[in-house]
């Protein structure tokens, strides 16, 4: 009975979270705004649980974008306030943080989540909130559009599945000359199924084998033995981080030593891990940075500053979340307000942004137009990196 209570209990207590709207003030006019001497700025991000090596990353790109602005006096005047809070790589908690920094705590924007199924289940909150959100790495094409309708108040820094799935197979084609591709692909996320519908559509070679995994999977003993056996001459994966690096493992361990093509969902050292860094030779994959191809001027100071305070080197997720943090910052700039709906308006109109993950201009779909870059491993380590305009 006790566990039966709990969990109607928590229950109620999610359904109160997610049904919360802005009250008094706010509520009639829309979004938040700052009050006294800082700007509060949510960060709702996975620090725990499957993906939570993206979510970390992009915690420590935020925070020191925001160490940087807060030195130089602020926004307007004002300094920044950070409000982290974890989802615990889950959808529906990241759907109910995405309600209490918006509506308890007051953020004037959030950035996050990492992922492109929690950030659509944070959507329907920040709406109601009228609080903007730009996700750092949420890829899916559906992220910022519904039912061939732009979500009014969802950014993100990063390009989207099909711009990397049409790079991905134009790649395989004319870089690697590959005439045969054989693709396995995570048939449980929105992000490896947009990715896959992206490459079919752009790829105009022959698809000599498509099959399927599910995340969680850790064997692909007997899918990979069915691969061996078929000609083909690149492997395309499109997922995570986690599933990717044991089937490279598992790949080359059993004599697969063909290139292997994957999107921004490899960008993550726990991928080298996995696999062991010897096997993560001849892997490709979309990346938004890399230090081998700066996209402009702002690239090295970022790498400086980024080893100085974390002493190591910055990854792509460090990246397109300092890029995120800086938006809101231009934004608010750009309309002199720290109105969650100055910063909508803004973000809207932003232009020639210079990032660095590239010069970003937002399209009327929310996205980042923007360069992408192919990132080469060799023993686990980047070795070469091509900037794709788009």
């Amino acid at each position: 009975m006790k566990k039966k209570f709990a969990f109607l209990f928590a229950g109620l207590v999610l359904l109160s979270a997610c049904s919360a709207g802005p009250t008094g003030k706010d509520s009639a006019e829309g979004g938040n705004k700052p009050s006294g001497d800082t700007i509060k700025i949510g960060a709702n991000l996975e620090l725990s649980g499957d993906v939570a090596g993206y979510g970390t990353q992009e915690k420590e790109g935020i925070e020191l974008a925001v160490d940087q602005i807060n030195k130089d006096g602020g926004i307007l005047g004002k300094k920044i306030e950070l409000i982290v809070k974890d989802n615990k790589s889950d959808n529906n908690e990241a759907a109910t943080v995405a309600a209490n920094l918006a509506t308890n705590d007051k953020v004037v924007a959030i950035i996050g989540p990492a992922t492109s199924g929690a950030t659509k289940a944070a959507t329907p909150n920040i709406t109601k909130a009228k609080v903007p959100m730009i996700t750092p790495s949420g890829t899916d094409d559906s992220v910022t559009m519904a039912n061939g309708k732009v979500q009014p108040y969802v950014f993100r820094s990063s390009f989207q599945d099909s711009f990397q799935g049409k790079v991905l197979a134009e790649f395989a084609q004319k870089n690697l000359d590959a005439k045969k591709v054989a693709i396995l692909g995570d048939n449980s996320s929105d992000y490896a199924i947009g990715l896959t519908k992206a490459f079919k559509e752009t790829y105009k070679g022959d698809i000599v084998l498509e099959e399927n995994f599910t995340k969680g999977d850790k064997d692909f003993q007997a899918v990979l033995t069915k691969l061996k056996n078929t000609d083909f001459d690149v492997l395309y994966i499109p997922g995570y981080y986690e599933e990717a690096g044991l089937i490279i493992k598992q790949a080359r361990e059993l004599g697969i030593e063909q290139p292997i093509l994957g999107a921004d969902g490899f960008g993550d050292e726990k991928m080298i891990d996995l696999a062991g860094a010897k096997n993560v030779t001849d892997v490709y994959y979309t990346g938004h940075f890399s230090t081998l191809a700066p996209a402009n001027d702002t690239v090295q100071p970022f790498i400086d500053a980024f080893k100085e305070k974390y002493g190591k080197e910055p990854s792509t997720f460090n990246a397109l979340a300092y890029d995120a943090m800086n938006m809101v910052k231009k934004a608010i700039e750009d309309e002199k307000s720290a109105d969650s709906e100055a910063i909508t308006k803004g973000l809207a109109n932003l232009k020639d942004f210079v990032g660095v993950t590239g010069n970003i201009t937002v399209d009327k779909d929310h996205n980042p137009e923007k360069s992408v870059v192919v990132i080469e491993y060799k023993d686990g380590k980047e070795s070469s990196a091509v900037t794709v305009e788009p």
